[in-house]
């Protein structure tokens, strides 16, 4: 069953609620009034249409109006058997932009509304979701629900607002559940009123329906807020306000690629420096990547006020990878072969396949050699790192011995090996090693002289005193070193007289000294 009242205004935007939650938020709507939009409602329950104010209804699905018993399945399926009415609602030469509301997490609304927005969207309407998720109290199952029906919606729609009944919980407090769902059907209306009429309230600095088709078209996921506020510093309010309201289901604006700003004045007129001030904060917010359309409109029903609603969309943009670099791989040193081209690996998996490339181009075939055992077993190898083993270092008398010694080692179920020793590599050894010793022990009473002192710099610094002698008193007088008096430099240590000789050769005393000039160069 679908009726229409006759109409004096054709509106190029829609407001469509599907199913029991959707419609309510719809029927607040109506009741609230918005400028310039045509609203409908389409339910499976006959009861809940023929209650609603509004003057569009659609009844769907062929349960004989008794509703989709909370299956999504069955809201799925009636949609699908009920399509041609909701096209025939659409299907006109003025509809440019459909809302379609809906609670998630029941039947008609979780399973319809992606229906309803697949066909929007095929009829090139620019589609906007606005959505909410069920109350915690609702029951897990229905949350489960909700979330699938959010994950459907969100692939046929331009831009989907998410409202979270919690967040609404968070911000009003413990309130009758009446005055709950009542809250949230506020919170849907601000949201479509605040985009419709964007459009269809004129302003100072208008922003028209393209303007709005240029940040919602799409968009994907899309977060808004509305605030108002008076008195001193009314824009630096409204603004933060409008930036943690409960529309914002997310309240982060960073990576957004579209803002859509609209700003309100009521009798008393927006000021340039408002505007720049609420502009600077959304652009402090948002990063300086984001394109920004803003408008001023009046309200005079706000009085001193000043109202925001802001719209930011864009985190899911999708952006085109750059196309892989082509390399040829091949090995080094083989021109003669050519190898296929193939795209360079990403950076994980050369990362992941690093280790092993380097191993199979780096490392050569090992070749076998071949040991002869027996010249091998005929080498006899000396060792002089351990011949305190053989001369204790107690020894001090010097071996001598004209003939060479022996020396065998006999073990259990091991063959004797026989090692010859000259007494001239015993009498080396036994020579140098006291030498080696001493040279061992003067490193290390070097070492411990070296520890010592900066175990005494460490103490001394930890000590006021002793860092009070250190600033004050000079090193030379702390290690008792006397120093020489010596002439001061002006103090001249050279005479100007000199013994010479005269004509007759008698030696005679000059003043002038031939090596001093008075006049320097």
């Amino acid at each position: 069953m679908i009726t229409f009242e006759p109409k004096q205004h054709p509106s190029i935007i829609k407001v469509l609620g599907v199913g029991g939650g959707g419609s309510n938020a719809v029927n607040h709507m109506f009741k609230q009034g918005i400028k310039g939009v045509e609203f409908a409602v389409c339910n499976t329950d006959l009861q809940a249409l023929e209650s609603s104010p509004v003057p569009i209804k659609i009844e769907i699905g062929d349960s004989g109006g008794l509703g989709a018993g909370a299956n999504p399945k069955v809201g799925k399926e009636s949609a699908e058997s009920s399509i041609d009415k909701i096209r025939e609602l659409l299907d006109d030469e003025y509809t440019q932009m459909v809302f379609i509301t809906a609670g998630m997490g029941g039947g008609t609304g979780t399973g319809a509304a992606p229906v309803i927005a697949k066909l929007a969207r095929e009829m090139d309407i620019l589609t906007v979701g606005i959505v909410t998720l069920p109350f915690g109290f609702e029951g897990r199952r229905r949350k489960q629900q909700a979330e699938l029906g959010i994950s459907e919606i969100k692939k046929h729609v331009d831009a989907l607002l998410v409202i979270s009944n919690d967040k609404l919980r968070e911000q009003f407090g413990n309130l009758v559940l009446g005055e709950a769902f009542a809250q949230a059907d506020n919170v849907l209306t601000s949201a479509a009123k605040g985009i419709a009429e964007l459009i269809t309230v004129p302003g100072y600095v208008n922003v028209d329906f393209e303007d709005v088709r240029t940040v919602i078209k799409d968009s994907g996921k899309a977060i808004m807020g509305s605030a108002t506020a008076e008195g001193e510093d009314r824009a630096a309010k409204a603004i933060e306000e409008a930036m943690n309201s409960p529309l914002l289901n997310d309240n982060e604006i960073v990576g957004a690629t579209d803002i859509l700003l609209y700003i309100t004045a009521g009798t008393d007129d927006i000021t340039m420096d408002e505007i720049t001030e609420i502009t600077n904060f959304v652009q402090s917010e948002s990063g300086d990547g984001a394109e920004t359309i803003w408008g001023v409109g009046k309200d005079e029903t706000l009085g001193n006020k000043v109202g925001i609603t802001i719209i930011a969309t864009g985190f899911d943009a999708v952006r085109k990878d750059p196309e892989p670099v082509k390399t040829t791989v091949g090995i080094v040193g083989d021109k003669g072969k050519e190898k296929p081209i193939s795209p360079v690996e990403s950076a994980d998996e050369e990362k992941n396949k690093e280790v092993i490339t380097e191993i199979i181009k780096v490392t050569p075939k090992a070749t076998e050699i071949v040991v002869d055992a027996k010249h091998e077993e005929s080498k006899v190898v000396h060792s002089l790192d351990k011949v305190e083993e053989i001369i204790p270092k107690s020894s001090s008398t010097k071996i001598l011995k004209d003939t060479s010694s022996l020396i065998k080692k006999t073990e259990e179920n091991y063959l004797s090996i026989g090692h010859t020793v000259s007494s001239k590599k015993e009498e080396i050894e036994t020579k140098e090693q006291p030498k080696e010793e001493g040279n061992e022990d003067g490193i290390n009473k070097n070492a411990q002289e070296r520890v010592n002192k900066l175990k005494d710099l460490s103490i001394n610094l930890r000590s006021q005193e002793k860092m009070s002698e250190l600033e004050n008193q000079p090193a030379y007088v702390r290690k008792n070193v006397e120093l020489d008096e010596k002439d001061h430099s002006s103090e001249s240590v050279v005479s100007r007289y000199t013994l010479g000789e005269d004509s007759k050769n008698q030696p005679i005393i000059k003043s002038d000294n031939s090596f001093l000039h008075d006049n320097v160069d």
